[in-house]
């Protein structure tokens, strides 16, 4: 039985003079039919890769459940544990994130159940996931150089502008009990609300609203935590951070390089440092 051998062009030798009774002479018949049958390929999986990873990809949207999915429903605790530790290990130690306490937070958040029952068996991945609503959970790594930046102490107050999946609250909560955090998307704001709760985080104040304006009845706040990109710093949430307080933003276009910036106030004055380029969903307005 005769085989059929399939030669790809790389570039780096002569094109292959096709067989017209193979396969290969099929497709490299011409140099365009190989290079238009390449292009299609390339852009399929594209198209898969975006799909699978992007919010809003036209794909239903992921949806919480308090009971694990068929997906998970095998894996144990002990599973999940396991996950969590190696992702603090080889995502975040290895990373440079050196702060004990913010290592201990992300070790004991169980960030499973913070993201859509459907895709639990992807929590401790190295990247951000869907969580509705044109939404996404932060990448763990993301999680924990923002709480390390503002370096959050027992007694110390913070605000959370973007609310989410609800993870980066819990992550704070770790490190003190006064967690004020604000959703502007209605159906999120509820539903978080239940799942820090139903997570044994109940000291955690969430306000359905729009970030912009903050706060104003807790404020002032030692340390503020922005987790979408806003076109500049909002003037509300400098008023609302305290002397010698912290806040960490993504600054910039959704269309455009994001910058993650550490804002300071010393002396009444503020200065501002570009720490990293990020990628962050857009901040959103009340009509």
């Amino acid at each position: 039985m005769s085989s059929t051998r399939i030669e790809l062009y790389t570039g780096d030798s002569k094109m292959p003079q096709p067989d017209r009774y193979s396969l290969t002479g099929r497709i490299c018949k011409t140099g365009k039919s190989y290079f238009t049958v390449r292009l299609l390929i390339l852009l399929l999986l594209l198209c898969i890769f975006l799909a699978g990873e992007l919010p809003g990809s036209g794909l239903p949207s992921p949806t919480f459940a308090s009971g694990l999915s068929s997906a998970t429903a095998a894996e144990s605790p002990d599973s999940f544990q396991h996950k969590r530790r190696k992702m603090v290990a080889e995502q975040l130690k290895s990373r440079g994130i050196a702060d004990q306490s913010v290592l201990r937070a992300m070790d004991t958040v169980p960030r499973h159940l913070f993201v859509p029952a459907s895709l639990r068996h992807r929590a401790y991945m190295d990247g951000p996931l869907p969580i509705g609503h044109g939404q996404t959970i932060s990448q763990p790594f993301i999680v924990a150089y923002m709480t390390e930046m503002i370096r959050l102490q027992p007694q110390h107050q913070v605000l959370e502008i973007g609310t989410g999946s609800g993870y980066q609250a819990a992550v704070l909560a770790e490190l003190t009990d006064r967690v004020y955090t604000m959703e502007i998307i209605p159906e999120l704001a509820d539903s978080v609300g239940r799942r820090l709760k139903e997570t044994g985080y109940t000291s955690v104040d969430v306000k359905q609203g729009d970030g912009y304006y903050g706060w104003p009845e807790a404020a002032p706040f030692d340390a503020i935590v922005v987790t979408a990109a806003a076109e500049f710093i909002p003037p509300p949430l400098l008023q609302q951070l305290k002397e010698g307080g912290r806040m960490i933003i993504p600054v910039g276009s959704p269309f455009y390089v994001q910058y993650l910036m550490l804002v300071e106030k010393k002396q009444g004055k503020i200065t501002t440092r570009s720490l990293m380029p990020v990628r962050f969903v857009p901040f959103r307005r009340s009509q």
